[in-house]
């Protein structure tokens, strides 16, 4: 019923494995975490998160040796089997702690491939969001298990847009377009909205490539359902010259919650008929608050500015350069001494970069760190994923120790985790198996596209 032929993606290959980031605890500044109440932790892992917030202080000379005493064991008991990654929006120090005990860090599209290019590790374990982790799990291998150090640890762009919300709407879509219609999904979305991508004849993208599989799925002049970030896929059509005219935002999800009739949409079918480009209309909670009026205030003051494309498609066009966490690190990273750069993206990744950029002589800034009231705005970080905290690091890998690991833990293919309750919807082994075959396709055909560009 998807229609279109699929697209045969040569063998996937994987580049070498990520390189460290150079993040380093200091011993004299408080882990940057806010610790969670207590109820918020699994039963599991209660007793970790009460000897954790009856330490004295959060100096990493209290913290560092607490956490040794049950990562060390895991790392002895594992061995070179166990990988330990996190994103770089993780909050607080988090992010030091994996790379201080070997892990990697980097954006979801380089963590997605870490099982597939690492296939001597057998146990990875992620501090990331769960669709992160879930990403990883589908192109894992079957000896492989990925685990999340808290599964209630989501994302609210993808939260709205979960599979309740889009399947209904998508149906109606095919049932009018048949094969005219092609799914992208952008990574931030579940394994369950990346097989629709792949049985529609889609394709997955991520922030740096939204606009090269944009341009592979319009190819054949195909209608496409964007999901699920409206910001990215009007930065992503404004860099292929698309007719804004022929972009349709569809109903937002926190409204109708994917529950309505396709013809209510603004214009009703006509519109839908000549639109080029269907964005599903959610967005990213720290982004989406960034105005041209940010941008230009640091401009007027000589700095330059980056931002991440999930912001407004005006302050896209405003700043002075954008792209994925990959590439705002490496700016930084690569500016010359006395650089001065204003990064608009999560406030956590903001902090690590300005704390490394200070020791090679460059000045960086947030975006929102501007003292005048009418501009003022909270540099804020992913609070979902500052969900993952020392207390859930030490507990997951101690009880994989032991054979104890909670189930809800365990990330695979296909699994719908509610964030509030942490209740888990898992998929019975056949289905999981067809949801890997359409979201691995979805997966391969964007390695191709990049790969061939």
């Amino acid at each position: 019923m998807w229609g279109r032929a699929l697209l045969l993606a040569p063998p996937m290959s994987f580049p070498a494995p990520l390189p460290n980031s150079g993040l380093r605890l200091r011993p004299d500044l408080p882990l940057c975490q806010t610790d969670l109440p207590l109820d918020w932790y699994q039963e599991e892992l209660k007793p970790y998160a009460e000897e954790y917030l009856a330490l004295p202080d959060r100096r990493p000379q209290t913290v560092l040796p607490w956490l040794d005493a049950y990562v060390r064991p895991a790392q002895e008991h594992f061995g070179e089997s166990l990988l330990l990654l996190a994103h770089f929006y993780m909050g607080g120090e988090i992010v030091k702690l994996v790379e201080r005990y070997g892990g990697s860090i980097s954006d979801s599209y380089a963590l997605a491939l870490q099982a597939a290019r690492q296939p001597e590790k057998k146990i990875i374990v992620e501090s990331a969001v769960h669709f992160m982790a879930e990403s990883v799990a589908i192109l894992a291998a079957a000896d492989q298990q990925v685990w999340i150090t808290n599964p209630k640890a989501g994302c609210t762009m993808e939260m709205l847009a979960k599979d309740h919300h889009v399947l209904p709407i998508a149906e109606q879509l095919v049932e009018r377009y048949g094969s005219e219609l092609t799914v992208v999904a952008y990574m931030n979305t579940s394994g369950r909205i990346k097989a629709l991508a792949g049985r529609t004849g889609g394709a997955v993208c991520t922030s740096s490539n939204a606009d090269r599989v944009l341009a592979w799925a319009r190819r054949d002049g195909q209608k496409v359902l964007f999901v699920p970030d409206q910001h990215l896929g009007r930065n992503a059509a404004a860099r292929l010259g698309m007719d804004p005219a022929r972009w349709l935002v569809m109903p937002d999800p926190q409204v109708f919650a994917g529950n309505y009739p396709i013809a209510k949409v603004d214009g009703g079918l006509a519109a839908l008929d000549d639109a080029e480009l269907l964005l599903w209309g959610s967005h990213c909670g720290v982004h989406s608050f960034f105005r041209p009026e940010h941008v230009t205030w640091w401009q007027e003051r000589d700095w330059r500015v980056l931002v991440h494309p999930e912001s407004p498609l005006e302050v896209v066009q405003a700043a002075d350069g954008a792209g994925s966490t990959a590439y705002l690190w490496r700016e930084v990273m690569e500016a010359p001494q006395g650089a001065r750069l204003v990064i608009g993206t999560e406030g956590h990744f903001v902090t690590n970069a300005r704390e490394q950029a200070a020791a090679r002589g460059v000045q960086v800034m947030h975006l929102a760190d501007i003292p005048e009231q009418e501009l003022a705005l909270a540099g804020c970080g992913c609070a979902t994923m500052s969900r993952n905290d020392p207390p859930h690091l030490a507990g997951i890998l101690d009880l994989l120790r032991q054979g104890k690991a909670p189930q809800a833990n365990r990330v695979l293919a296909g699994d719908a985790v509610d964030e509030v309750t942490g209740e888990l919807d898992r998929l019975p082994e056949a289905e999981r198996a067809t949801l890997v075959s359409e979201a691995s396709l979805s997966l391969e055909r964007m390695i191709a596209v990049v790969e061939g560009s």
